[in-house]
């Protein structure tokens, strides 16, 4: 079995392709990882395949800070040099800058 690389790294800030949110990624799963309650709630036109990295964000929109979880092919890297304002960044990250923060401890 061939594994996607992901291209994406932890710390690092995205967007979503279609939806008005962006977030930092704190966590990658090599392919869908969710429930499939979770999957067969995304419209069918728009539900992304299985076999790539799903992302973890602390994300945020203009309304409110929440935690996604986010296909490959519907993100891409965010180049505004904004940090992002959600609450639990200071819990995982530490320092901003060039569009990353630094993580304030290793996963296994």
């Amino acid at each position: 079995m061939i594994r996607q690389r992901a291209k994406y790294n932890i710390g690092q800030v995205v967007r979503h392709r279609r939806h008005p949110f962006r977030g930092v990624v704190f966590d990658v799963d090599p392919e869908f990882n969710n429930t499939e309650e979770w999957y067969q709630a995304i419209p069918e036109d728009s539900r992304p395949a299985k076999k790539q990295p799903f992302y973890h964000l602390l994300a945020e929109n203009e309304q409110s800070f929440y935690v996604a979880y986010v296909s490959e092919q519907n993100l891409i890297a965010d180049y505004s040099g904004e940090p992002v304002e959600h609450p639990d960044v200071p819990d995982l990250f530490g320092a901003f800058h060039d569009g990353s923060y630094e993580l304030h401890f290793q996963y296994n």
